[in-house]
């Protein structure tokens, strides 16, 4: 299956972002709703992505070899890479390590704010957060609301701000 050049780029957002959903990719390629995400994968991606037991996307092996892009989280030795949306990467950072006390969504936004200067919507930031916990480095507690912490020490995993998003 030859891809066309549009094809060849969404499938390399794809491999970056899994595990991702169709939100994300909704966002990344800027459709009106999750099942024009979902069409898109089925009539022209079909062949080089899978749905993982937890219904999130992923691309094949044969996928990342295509278009050769790094996958979303890679590990070793040691140490998980994981690349992300400039958001998820300083929501990471400011996030309660884990042996500290989880942090609500309002907390980490606050912390957001301090630390960056940003102020994105409450959304965004539950958004990143349910994002990073997917990709199991980030865990959640729930208390009177779902509060977050890091899964693993900072020093274990490197988060990258990925290009374009």
């Amino acid at each position: 299956m030859t891809l066309s050049e549009e094809a060849e780029a969404r499938l390399a957002d794809v491999v970056e972002l899994q595990p991702t959903k169709n939100s994300e990719l909704q966002e990344r390629w800027g459709l009106e709703s999750g099942s024009e995400v979902h069409q898109y994968l089925e009539n022209e991606l079909s062949e080089y992505y899978y749905r993982d037991d937890d219904s999130l996307i992923r691309a094949t092996p044969e996928a990342a070899d295509l278009v050769d892009v790094k996958p979303g989280v890679e590990g070793g030795d040691g140490e998980t890479v994981i690349r992300v949306p400039e958001l998820q990467q300083r929501v990471f950072e400011v996030l309660a390590g884990p042996d500290e006390r989880s942090q609500s969504v309002v907390s980490v936004l606050q912390d957001l704010r301090e630390e960056y200067g940003i102020d994105p919507a409450v959304d965004e930031v539950r958004s990143a957060l349910q994002s990073l916990k997917r990709k199991g480095v980030v865990e959640v507690e729930y208390r009177s609301v779902p509060t977050f912490r890091r899964a693993a020490p900072r020093e274990d995993v490197r988060i990258e701000a990925q290009s374009g998003g």
